[in-house]
C-alpha cells in the first residue's frame, strides 16, 4: 500500500489497467475494500482501507471550489460486493465533489506476473460522476470492462462536466452579497408539531431580515438532540449533500448550539454553521442606530462569543500542563479571551451608567407627574407603527423582525370624553420580544427592558393576523414574568384586524373581552384605544 503513493497515472486517463489490478490485488490479499485518491496531475495523494464513505477527505482539507467546479480529485475504490456503488459511496462522492468515482469489483482470484505485475483481479468497473441535474445528483455507468474505463478521456469528461456546472451556476446566479441559507429544524418530543412549524417559519423570517435567502429547509424528528451534532451522523451527511447540491454557503439551525456542536458540524459539512441566537444578534447589530443600542449589542455579541473561541493549530493552542507543554507565555487564544473579558467588563460598566442615566430621566418625568406607558409586544406586531399614528413620531417601521431596537418616548394628549379633561402621558416604544429571547440579549438590554418595569402601565400590542398570535402572547407574558420587578397593569390591543376573518376576531373577543381592537396602518379603532389608555393611566396612577 505504501508503494501506491509512488504511482503516477497519465493526466488524461482516469486509471490504468496496471494500477487498477495492483489495487485489486492488495484488496483481495487483505480482504478489505481500498480507496485511493488521485489529483489531476495523476499523483496518489491519499490511500485508505475502507469504503469511500469511511475514507472520505474531511471537507476542511479539500481544495477550495465553487458551485461551477469539481474539487480536482478522483477516487479509485475496490468493493467486495458485485454490485453498483451504494448510496453511501455516491453521497461521499457528492459531498467531496469528486471529479469521478471508479468502483472496481473483484474476482477473488488472479495471479502475479513475473516482474510483480498483477492481473485477473478485477471483474468489472463502474464509473460514477456528478451531474448538474435538478432531480439527480449523479450518474452511474453499467458494469464496464477495465479497458473501457481506462480508455475513457478523463480531461474531456471533467472539462465537459465543469462547463455544464458553469452554465447551471450562471443560470441560478444570485446577488453575491446575500448568504444562501439551508435551514435545519429539529423537532424533539416535548415540542408540538404546530409550535415546531411556527418556529421554522419565524426562523425563515429572521434569516430574511438578516439579509439571507433561504433556499431549502430540512427537518428531522428525534426524541432528543444528538449531543455531538444535534441531528446524528446520517442527517449530517444529508445536510452536507443538500448544501452541496443547492449551493448553500450557510447552515442555520432552529435552536441554540454548543461550541462543540458547531465545531463538529463545520468539520463534517465544510460550511459555516450558525444557530438561531447568532442570527438574532446579527439582526440587532444591523439595526442598532444609537450609541446605547450599539453598546448593548456589542455586549451581547461578546458574551455570546466568549465561550465559542476555538483555537486551530499551534498559534491558537491552549496552554497545557506537564512535560513538553511549557511555553514562552500566553498563546493567542488566552490573549484574545482576556481581551474580550476586559472589553465585556468595560461595556457592563457603561450599561450600568446608561441604566443610571435612564433612571434619572424617569425620575424627572415622575416629578412632572406625567404617567408613562410602555408599548410592548412580540416583534413585528406593529408597535412602532402605532406610536407613529398616535403621536406623529417618525420611528422607522418595516415589515421585518426587530425593525426597532432603540426605545423612543413621545408625549400623547388624550381628552376624556366623559369629563372633557385632558390627560397627558408618555408612550415608550420598546424592543420587540421573541420566543426564547437569548439570555445574553436579556442581560445586555436590561437598560432598555427597565423602561418596561418602570412604566406606570403597559400597552401590549398583538398581531392578530399572525397564525400563532396566542403563542406569541404566552411568550411575551413569560418574558414579563421573568423580570425582576413586576410591571404595572396592561391593556391588550389586537392590531391588524383588517387582515383577519370574523372567526379569529370572535375567538380573540371571547378570550380577551377587555382588549382593544385596532388597525394602526388603516387607523381603525384609534379613538377607542385613546379612551382606553386614558382609563388605564387613571387606574395605574390612582392611590
Amino acid at each position: 500500500m505504501q508503494r501506491l503513493y509512488h504511482q503516477r497515472l497519465p493526466g488524461d486517463r482516469i486509471t490504468t489497467p496496471e494500477f487498477a489490478q495492483r489495487l485489486a490485488a492488495i484488496s483481495t490479499d487483505i480482504n478489505q475494500p481500498i480507496c485511493t485518491y488521485v489529483n489531476r496531475r495523476g499523483q496518489v495523494i491519499r490511500v485508505g482501507i475502507g469504503t469511500p464513505r469511511q475514507t472520505q477527505i474531511p471537507p476542511l482539507e479539500l481544495p477550495r471550489y465553487g458551485a461551477e467546479r469539481l474539487c480536482g480529485i478522483r477516487c479509485i475504490a475496490t468493493q467486495l460486493k458485485h454490485d453498483t456503488p451504494g448510496e453511501s459511496a455516491l453521497t461521499a462522492m457528492a459531498i467531496q465533489r469528486l471529479d469521478a468515482l471508479v468502483a472496481l469489483t473483484l474476482t477473488g482470484g488472479g495471479f502475479e506476473r513475473r516482474g510483480g505485475g498483477a492481473t485477473g483481479y478485477v471483474k468489472a468497473a463502474y464509473l460514477a460522476h456528478l451531474v448538474p441535474h435538478p432531480e439527480a445528483n449523479w450518474t452511474v455507468s453499467p458494469a464496464l470492462s477495465l479497458d473501457t474505463v481506462a480508455d475513457q478521456d478523463f480531461l474531456e469528461l471533467v472539462e465537459g462536466l465543469e462547463e455544464e456546472f458553469r452554465r447551471d451556476a450562471i443560470a441560478h446566479q444570485v446577488d453575491g452579497n446575500h448568504d444562501q441559507v439551508l435551514v435545519i429544524g429539529v423537532q424533539v418530543d416535548n415540542l408540538s408539531p404546530q409550535r415546531f412549524q411556527d418556529g421554522l417559519h419565524e426562523l425563515t423570517r429572521l434569516v430574511d431580515t438578516a439579509g439571507g435567502e433561504v433556499l431549502q429547509t430540512l427537518k428531522q424528528k428525534r426524541s432528543r438532540p444528538h449531543p455531538q451534532t444535534v441531528v446524528g451522523e446520517g442527517k449530517v451527511q444529508e445536510i452536507a449533500l443538500t448544501a452541496q447540491t443547492i449551493g448553500a454557503n450557510l447552515i442555520v439551525f432552529d435552536r441554540d448550539l454548543s461550541p462543540a456542536q458547531v465545531r463538529n458540524l463545520e468539520t463534517q459539512i465544510g460550511i459555516r454553521v450558525v444557530d438561531r441566537t447568532e442570527v438574532i444578534l446579527d439582526i440587532f447589530a444591523q439595526r442598532a442606530r444609537s450609541g446605547a443600542g450599539k453598546l448593548q449589542v456589542e455586549l451581547a455579541q461578546l458574551e455570546y462569543m466568549l465561550p465559542r473561541l476555538a483555537g486551530r493549530g499551534q498559534a491558537m493552542s491552549r496552554l497545557g500542563g506537564g512535560i513538553g507543554t511549557r511555553g514562552p507565555g500566553e498563546t493567542k487564544l488566552e490573549t484574545e479571551r482576556r481581551g474580550i473579558q476586559r472589553r465585556i467588563s468595560r461595556l457592563q460598566q457603561e450599561v450600568n451608567q446608561l441604566q443610571a442615566h435612564r433612571a434619572r430621566l424617569r425620575q424627572r418625568r415622575q416629578h412632572q407627574e406625567v404617567a408613562s406607558v410602555a408599548v410592548i409586544g412580540y416583534t413585528n406586531a406593529g408597535k412602532s407603527t402605532l406610536l407613529n399614528v398616535l403621536t406623529n413620531a417618525e420611528v422607522y417601521t418595516a415589515d421585518q423582525l426587530f425593525a426597532t431596537l432603540d426605545p423612543t418616548t413621545r408625549r400623547l394628549m388624550v381628552t376624556d370624553l366623559e369629563t372633557n379633561q385632558s390627560t397627558s402621558m408618555l408612550l415608550t416604544d420598546t424592543v420587540g420580544f421573541i420566543h426564547e429571547l437569548p439570555p445574553s440579549l436579556m442581560d445586555a438590554f436590561r437598560a432598555t427592558l427597565e423602561e418596561v418595569t418602570e412604566a406606570d402601565a403597559l400597552l401590549h400590542v398583538v398581531d392578530l393576523s399572525h397564525p400563532a398570535w396566542q403563542s406569541q402572547i404566552r411568550s411575551v407574558m413569560h418574558i414579563l414574568s421573568e423580570m425582576p420587578i413586576s410591571p404595572g397593569p396592561a391593556l391588550v390591543a389586537f392590531n391588524k384586524i383588517d387582515q383577519v376573518d370574523g372567526a379569529t376576531l370572535a375567538i380573540a373577543r371571547e378570550e380577551f373581552p377587555q382588549a382593544a381592537f385596532i388597525s394602526a396602518s388603516e387607523r381603525l379603532g384609534l379613538e377607542t384605544l385613546r379612551q382606553r389608555l386614558c382609563q388605564l393611566v387613571k387606574y395605574a396612577v390612582s392611590p
